[in-house]
């Protein structure tokens, strides 16, 4: 990260308060979120294993699918061990380029975990739309090439975040009401005009996240009407199912993101401990659950885990 241009009376740490309002409680809340942590470090290794082992599921679907288990491990390991000092020892100081660094790799993964969705949308688009041309389009190596671009798209678009900030003067208080450094929520300790930052979060959030959510939407409506085509009502069953793991994982992750954003940036009259609830379970409960949801939808994999898991 670039050198941070701080006022000399600039404090060199902040403090994360954690769960404000329920600090008598941190030892209670810190048991889901070990055990959310550990489920989603179990479930997307799993994936990652397995896809890596099995020659048969070297195709586009499941290296998108490891993609995104890439994805929620960074999501949720940028926020649950921090979190869980905060809770377990009281250790609630993180140095400013430490919080700008952590503040640029949430912001970070959760725009490539769009873009892998919108990917995945257009993966679905192609196998039911155009089926006969499909290993012609996506390919491995154009697969690398989207990631790529995503994550190229990413940087260009998240790191002026934390450099816009490092250039705003921070007063006295420097206590962060949450267990991460959110953008808004650092931002609002600056004594300057955050009329830039606040704008150029905004545009991140719904021009390019909202592009990619029209994309998906876009593609869905295509494959709904190339399904409502089929007369076989076996094949209009085989078609939905395709897409049903990733219909869910969208709504979920859309979900807790609309959700998170929304009360944060709106919800005045919300108490300030369900919006940093809301905003944790952003960051632990789909990367939980997006394996686990692509383990039990997806048949091909769902075999091949079960061949080492149940091995005698």
């Amino acid at each position: 990260m670039a050198a941070f241009n701080l006022s000399p009376s600039a404090p060199s740490t902040f403090i994360l308060a954690g769960i404000s309002g329920l600090e008598a409680a941190h030892m209670w809340i810190s048991i889901p979120f070990s055990v959310f942590y550990i489920v989603c470090l179990l479930g997307n290794c799993m994936v990652l294993f397995v896809v890596g082992k099995e020659q048969t599921l070297h195709k586009p679907m499941y290296l998108l699918l490891c993609m995104l288990a890439l994805t929620d491990i960074a999501t949720s390991t940028s926020v649950v061990p921090k979190a869980l000092c905060i809770f377990w020892s009281n250790l609630r100081g993180i140095t400013v380029g430490g919080c700008l660094t952590q503040m640029f790799f949430l912001h970070a993964v959760s725009v490539m975990q769009s873009a892998i969705l919108v990917t995945m949308a257009f993966d679905r688009y192609i196998a039911i739309c155009k089926p006969l041309r499909y290993t012609t389009i996506l390919t491995n190596a154009r697969i690398a090439k989207l990631g790529l671009l995503g994550l190229i798209r990413t940087v260009v678009f998240v790191l002026p975040l934390p450099l816009l900030l490092s250039r705003q003067p921070f007063c006295a208080n420097h206590i962060i009401p949450h267990t991460y450094c959110e953008h808004m929520a650092v931002a609002k300790m600056s004594c300057g005009d955050i009329t830039v930052n606040r704008t150029y979060g905004l545009v991140v959030t719904f021009i390019v996240l909202g592009l990619d959510l029209w994309l998906v939407v876009f593609s869905y409506s295509l494959i709904t009407r190339a399904i409502l085509r089929i007369s076989s009502k076996k094949a209009h069953r085989k078609a939905l199912n395709t897409c049903t793991a990733h219909i869910c994982v969208m709504l979920m992750s859309c979900t807790f993101f609309l959700f998170s954003t929304v009360t944060h940036r709106f919800g005045q009259g919300i108490a300030p401990h369900v919006h940093i609830i809301l905003a944790n379970l952003h960051f632990l409960v789909p990367p939980m659950l997006n394996p686990i949801i692509y383990g039990v939808k997806t048949k091909e994999l769902r075999d091949k885990v079960g061949k080492y898991t149940c091995r005698r």
